[in-house]
């Protein structure tokens, strides 16, 4: 089975209104151009707030379901796409996620995925505004094919992408917000992107799947100072690892890439790593640290 990806690359303003319509609108656009499997970037209603502990920032939050989960709904049904949706959820006060809906073809919402790895990191201070996930890896069978959804600093993690693999996705999706410190892009600029995307190629490889990563473009200092340059650069792998098709670093894109599911299972059947897996060893890997 053929199916048509899109990924939805831009630069997002600090009014959260004209990010919806935006993108609302490029995934319309997507979806005329072919796409059946749509994906946003990382947090795409908002710039990018997490440079800053702010409490301000909390208003930016909404229910899931809401707002944004039903205007997606109608383009999803109305186009007959999937589509996939980064928000940062209101689930309780006090009480916020960094979550992606999954939605089917017939506007349907299939489920949810709750960030599981939270940084804290310098002009990454998420761990002030997420709760870390409670819905675990899985996968959900789309009208256009079996997809699982991990946010951003979970593409660091093999387990992750692993888990969700072997809950039968055939594809791995990762909205994400990434970039580099200004200062610090002449020196490790290359070297964090290279680590970013061979990390990703390298899930695509070890569990026979494609992996899908959308991220942003654009300079963005809410709080002033240098603020964190987007590196852009979303692309599709392929069963092997190969880039499919990659966007620019600067500019605003809808990257499609047409995929063969049936490339999974052989892929899989070629390079039988899920069996020759020793689960039967591999108990220590639960433990923080192997004392």
């Amino acid at each position: 089975m053929k199916v048509t990806l899109g990924l939805l690359q831009h630069a997002c303003s600090a009014n959260p209104a004209e990010n919806l319509k935006k993108t609302l609108a490029l995934a319309e656009q997507a979806a005329k151009k072919g796409a059946k499997i749509i994906c946003t970037q990382e947090l795409f209603r908002s710039q990018y707030f997490c440079q800053a502990e702010n409490h301000d920032y909390f208003k930016l939050a909404e229910p899931i379901p809401g707002p944004s989960t039903v205007a997606f709904q109608k383009v999803a049904k109305k186009h007959k796409v999937v589509i996939i949706a980064s928000l940062f959820e209101k689930r309780a006060s006090g009480l916020y996620h960094n979550t992606a809906v999954i939605i089917d073809a017939d506007g349907k919402l299939l489920g949810i995925y709750r960030k599981m790895h939270i940084p804290d990191d310098p002009l990454y201070y998420e761990k002030f505004y997420f709760t870390p996930g409670d819905t675990g890896f899985k996968a959900w069978q789309t009208k256009y094919g079996k997809i699982g959804v991990l946010v951003c600093w979970d593409q660091w993690y093999p387990e992750g992408a692993r888990l969700t693999a072997m809950d039968g996705a055939e594809i791995l999706f990762y909205p994400t917000a990434i970039g580099w410190h200004p200062g610090e892009k002449e020196e490790y600029g290359v070297n964090q992107h290279g680590a970013w995307e061979i990390s990703q190629r390298a899930h695509a490889v070890a569990n026979g799947c494609y992996v899908a990563a959308v991220n942003r473009i654009g300079v963005e200092n809410p709080e002033g100072g240098d603020g964190i340059e987007f590196w852009g650069q979303s692309f599709v792998a392929g069963t092997s690892g190969q880039i499919l098709a990659k966007a620019s670093q600067t500019k605003e894109e809808i990257l499609l890439q047409e995929i063969d599911l049936n490339k999974v299972d052989v892929t899989r059947t070629h390079w039988p790593f899920l069996r020759d897996r020793r689960i039967d060893a591999y108990g220590d890997l639960t433990k923080r640290f192997r004392d």
